[in-house]
This record gives C-alpha cells, structure tokens and sequence, in this order.
C-alpha cells in the first residue's frame, strides 16, 4: 500500500494524493509512505523516485544492519523497529531528502502510523519538514524499546528475590531465556545507538545539525537503554555464576560426606576382609568370645573416627 501527505507553499496538508501529484510545483514537501508493498508498489522506487540501485537493493533483502548512505540529493537510513512479541528486529527505510521522505517497511509498523496519524493533524504540523519527520519517527521506534526492557528489569528482580519459592532448575531456565531475550535486544539496540553517533557527527547532514538537540535526545535515550541492558546482563551473569558456586558447593559438601563415611569404613571393612578369609588356621575363629571382640573392635574404631571427623568440622562443611 502507498500512502501520501503533501504539504503545499501555503502550508496546507493534503493527504492522500496520487502519487505523480505530489511532485507538482504548489507542493512544498511531500511524505510517501510504502507499508507492505506490492511487487508493483517496490518497483516505483526506480521507476518514480529515480533511487540508487544500492539503496533499493538494501530495502529488497532484509535485514540489513543500522545504518546511513549519503547519495546525490538525499540521505538513506535503515533503522530498526522492534517486535514487541518476539523482540525481533523489523527494518524500516527512510530516504530523505530537502522537500520528501519516502519511508519504505514490508511490516506494519504502529510507530510510523502513529506519526502518519498524528503529527500531520497536530496546529503548526504543516511548518515540518522531512528531517522533522524522521526525527519523529526514529524517536518512536527507540521509545517503543522501552517497554521490554523494563519488563526484563522486572522479571530479574523476581528472579533474584524468588519471592514465588520456585525451584532452582526452574529459575535457571527462566534465567536463560532472560538472557536470550537481553541478546536479541542488543543486537537491535546498539547498533541503532552507533548510527545515531554516526549521524550527529556527520557534517554532511547540515538539517540534523540544525536540530540536533533533537537527535540529541534520542541518542541519549539509547545510550540508557544500551546501558540498562548492559546492567541486566551483568545481573543474569552474577545469578548464574551464585548458582553455580552454590551447586558446586553443594556438591563439595555431599562428596565429603560420602569421603567421610568411606573412610570410616575402610578399616571396618579391612577386619571384615580378613576374618572373611576361608582359611583352615585362623586362631581367632576359635576364640569363644571371638566375634563379640570383634564387632565391639569394629564400633570402637568407628566411633573415635566419627569423633574426630565430627571436632575437625567435616560434617559441618
């Protein structure tokens, strides 16, 4: 679907024009919307607006990473929106230009349609220009990374109080998928935050310098975001390793234990190997008090070991 804005030199906004009307000389500046193209709509990137080849070739095979071209006449952006659902990133493509923008998506996008809906009907909309317009847009895709972040700083900080009792293991697995979600939000997030470095410190993009508080703003807000995320997944690393240190020394514990009771039974079972032997001459196998001595021989020896270990603190690791 192509959707139009034009903004006439009397400062009036008209909407949905065809799309050779836009180029007319009462129009000021134009804003061209392609939401889920058509193989017929995609082909107008050429054939209308004349775009480089590369730059269409970008917009055809997704997903390309964060970035900005500079081509003869206008700038080409690839950002990155993000899934709310499954925290993949979805591409959307900005040419901007002195008098259009031409945003480009093969996904429907609630932050674009936001702007298309709102921004344009809003006193004082129609003095906006095309870099006002991608200023609006990348804006809303970083607010919009916001909500998922916060809601895995929440899940976190249930994870370390475990105020539900949950098993270790089930934790554990919680902890992962955590962590997998805080990597799928990174690779959206930073390399959004080093293209809004690249922008701000570019001289060629003269209209972003002359709003640059505004693009300011939004790198700031990746930079907290980028910083958060950052923070999380130190805290999931910190939770995994205590988890592993406990279990390891959970395990140090039964293993001594068990060290203890084999050791404590590696005499007894010695004396028990010896009169087990099926010998003819074993004076003591004739000794009528013979098995009784032997069995109080075997608890003594158990005994002053147990009381040993037990004053050497093994039972209490």
């Amino acid at each position: 679907m192509i959707r139009t804005i034009a903004v006439t030199k009397n400062n009036e906004v008209r909407r949905n024009l065809p799309l050779e009307a836009v180029t007319d000389e009462e129009i000021n500046w134009y804003w061209v919307d392609l939401n889920e193209p058509s193989e017929e709509e995609m082909q107008r990137l050429g054939d209308f607006f004349h775009f480089h080849p590369l730059a269409i070739e970008d917009c055809m095979h997704l997903l390309q990473r964060p970035k900005v071209d500079f081509y003869d006449g206008y700038s080409f952006f690839v950002l990155h929106a993000l899934d709310q659902r499954t925290l993949s990133a979805m591409e959307i493509d900005l040419f901007v230009g002195q008098d259009f923008i031409v945003s480009f998506h093969f996904d429907a996008l609630k932050e674009v349609d936001d702007v298309w809906r709102n921004e344009l009907n809003e006193e004082g909309s129609s003095e906006r220009g095309p870099y006002n317009i991608a200023h609006l847009i990348m804006d809303n895709l970083v607010d919009s990374y916001f909500a998922p972040v916060y809601q895995i700083e929440d899940e976190l900080n249930e994870i370390e109080k475990n105020t539900n009792g949950q098993p270790m293991r089930a934790l554990m697995d919680q902890l992962f998928e955590t962590r997998s979600d805080l990597l799928k939000l990174r690779h959206t997030i930073l390399p959004m935050r080093d293209l809004l470095y690249r922008i701000l410190s570019s001289q060629r993009l003269k209209e972003i310098q002359e709003r640059r508080a505004y693009y300011t703003d939004v790198y700031d807000h990746l930079l907290k975001l980028a910083e958060i995320i950052e923070s999380n997944r130190e805290i999931t690393a910190d939770i995994r390793d205590s988890y592993l240190s406990l279990n390891a020394n959970r395990m140090n514990t039964v293993m001594m234990t068990l060290t203890v009771i084999t050791t404590i039974f590696m005499p007894l079972t010695f004396i028990a190997g010896i009169y087990g032997m099926n010998f003819q001459y074993m004076p003591e196998l004739a000794w009528h008090y013979g098995y009784f001595f032997v069995i109080g021989l075997m608890a003594a020896i158990g005994l002053v070991m147990y009381i040993y270990f037990k004053r050497k603190g093994w039972f209490d690791r």
